[in-house]
């Protein structure tokens, strides 16, 4: 065998181990409520063998010996586990059910927990629909591990191996030969599931794929439309949905293949006991009563087996569903070894970095070698050409990365060292682009403290003069924003950002781009907001308009990664560099849109 199929086996063993360990503690974990699923199935399927049983005392003592006074109790026991078997059916489904239902929701509300705790370089590289569908449906299998289904399969074993022991006790020499077809019946069920379950992971990852290709599509359908990309977006939809099929369509051969050859057991079986059974009649050695009961007790061992087919599948897409979850539970988040660090009780806000590196990818270095201080209390912006590594700085500063090499401080401890969630509790932001949620205007400004009175929400949309367009709506701040706050401009959406990090009150503020969708207009009325906002707290500037930039205590200038200049605007003015160029060059074109109004300034984003 090459090295490469032995790899492949080690990893398929392994997985195998995991998700048996992981179905152990899932089966564990709801144990009370199987054990009572498992009660009412003993005495559901103990009940269902009083029918079968006393068709052999109605045939042979009532009917063959004319024992008249056994016909009433026969009937009263048969009414009395037909009462009981309605009865434990229903409380199996209630409980056992309700049961599978709650462990979904369990493993959802833990995946969940788990994907919005991942680095944000993770969500970067995965697709939100693929996300979506880890989360919403691999753990729809469960059900049948926790609910009816794991119950079904040990409830028809259970009533295969006790019918087994009757039929033996009836006539070992045809039960014996039956078990040669059913032995046949096992090794076919096992081959099948091995065949199966790639099948059905394999299943989910198209899935994935197809969802997370639609979300895109529908996400961005106005770029779609623009670009009149609709034909396009069907052809790789319908490539997708297709594969769906195909896979879909192996299945159900599969299990249809399983199910006819279920069948023809149950067929084989049939014959045997025509050929056999009338053969003991005819010698003595079965009565009629014997034969009658011995074909219920076959009904009884095969219709569980047919069942188990059915069952088994499902549990086997149920542990596809499972080994996906292990492989997402088992990616390390942000928050893997928070108990270890520091906690962040009082933040002053003084950032430091210290010979700071730090690659995307390997042996491609975004940041080089940057140092700087920012002391409590003071604005740094940053400036420089696209792709100079300002957001990637950003990124560093809101702990969405780690330097590959350098330190990044606070107050003059590694961030490294310190508790996320204390840390970024202290961090307010307004990005480029601002994420609203499909809610009002009060909910979206109140996102950064939800308990927020009303006055305090209000009074941080004046200072970032969002109240000047909210009072206009009909709704004012019960308006609906709609799906990323489609409903409302770019200004808007960028002041109700700003309004969002005011009623944050943080030590730390981060501005990238924050007045980028306001008209001139516009940042002129919000622009006593923002130095308002920034007093007191350590701010970072990333804008392409000066008059965000100018007032700053500091400015650093990157290019290639590095920090090339540093000084304060009129510093940096008639400096000879690159700040001078950027400048003048942005100057020009100010002069250009003052004569010819609507062109577009230059961005310096990076």
């Amino acid at each position: 065998m090459s090295s490469s199929s032995e790899s492949d086996d080690r990893k398929r063993r392994l997985s195998l181990s995991s998700v048996a360990r992981e179905a152990r503690l899932l089966l564990w974990r709801h144990r009370g409520t199987l054990a009572i699923g498992f009660a009412l199935m003993l005495v559901n399927r103990a009940a269902g063998f009083v029918l079968p049983t006393s068709s052999k005392f109605l045939i042979d003592d009532v009917l063959g010996e004319g024992n008249t006074e056994l016909l009433v109790p026969l009937a009263v026991a048969v009414g009395v586990a037909t009462l009981v078997q309605a009865a434990t059916s229903f409380g199996l489904a209630q409980v056992v059910s309700i049961a599978g239902q709650r462990a979904i929701a369990d493993m959802r509300r833990r995946v969940e927990a788990h994907v919005l705790r991942m680095p944000t370089a993770w969500f970067d590289r995965t697709r939100s629909g693929i996300l979506i569908t880890r989360v919403m449906e691999d753990a729809n299998g469960i059900r049948n591990l926790v609910g009816t289904g794991i119950i079904q399969l040990v409830g028809g074993l259970l009533t295969a191996v006790v019918a087994l022991g009757v039929l033996f006790w009836l006539n070992w020499q045809m039960t014996s030969a039956a078990l040669l077809l059913l032995a046949t019946f096992a090794g076919v069920m096992a081959y099948a599931f091995s065949r199966l379950r790639p099948i059905f992971r394999e299943r989910y990852e198209i899935q994935s794929q197809v969802t997370g290709r639609l979300g895109e599509a529908l996400g961005g359908v106005r770029t779609l439309k623009v670009y009149t990309a609709e034909k396009r977006e069907d052809r790789i939809f319908t490539k997708g949905v297709f594969r769906l099929f195909r896979n879909i369509g192996s299945t159900i051969t599969g299990t249809s293949a399983v199910t006819a050859f279920s069948t023809l057991i149950t067929g084989g079986l049939g014959v045997l006991i025509l050929l056999m059974g009338g053969r003991a009649i005819l010698d003595g050695s079965m009565t009629l009563g014997d034969l009658i009961m011995y074909i219920f007790f076959v009904g009884l061992m095969a219709a569980p087996l047919v069942q188990i087919a059915g069952i088994g599948t499902q549990i086997t897409d149920a542990f596809a569903g499972l080994d996906r979850i292990r492989e997402l539970l088992e990616l390390p988040t942000e928050l893997d070894d928070d108990e270890a660090r520091h906690p962040v009780d009082e933040l002053e806000g003084a950032i430091a970095f210290e010979e700071v590196w730090f690659e995307y990818e390997e042996d491609t270095p975004v940041l080089r070698g940057v140092s700087f201080e920012a002391p409590a209390g003071t604005t740094t912006a940053l400036v420089g050409p696209s792709g100079s590594g300002k957001s990637t700085l950003i990124s560093l500063i809101l702990a969405f990365g780690r330097p590959t090499r350098g330190r990044v401080l606070v107050d003059g401890r590694d961030l490294g060292t310190l508790r996320l969630g204390g840390y970024r509790s202290r961090i307010g932001v307004v990005l480029q682009d601002n994420f609203l949620f499909d809610g009002t205007i009060r909910e979206n400004i109140a996102f950064s403290r939800p308990r927020a009175g009303e006055d305090e929400v209000r009074e941080a949309a004046r200072i970032a003069n969002a109240d000047e367009f909210i009072d206009r709506f009909e709704e004012g701040y019960e308006t609906i924003v709609g799906e990323r706050g489609v409903k409302l401009s770019g200004g808007q959406r960028q002041r109700i950002a700003i309004a969002r990090a005011i009623l944050a009150d943080p030590r730390i503020l981060v501005l990238d781009e924050a007045t980028s969708s306001l008209d001139s207009e516009s940042e002129a009325l919000i622009r006593d907001g923002i130095q308002a906002l920034r007093r007191g707290r350590t701010t970072f500037v990333i804008a392409h308009r000066l008059s965000t930039i100018v007032s700053a205590d500091q400015i650093l200038v990157l290019d290639e990664g590095r920090i090339v200049e540093r000084g304060t605007h009129p510093e940096l003015r008639w400096s000879g560099g690159l700040y001078q160029k950027l400048y003048e060059m942005q100057h020009r074109f100010e002069m250009d849109a003052f004569v010819n109004p609507g062109e577009e300034l230059p961005g310096w984003e990076g």
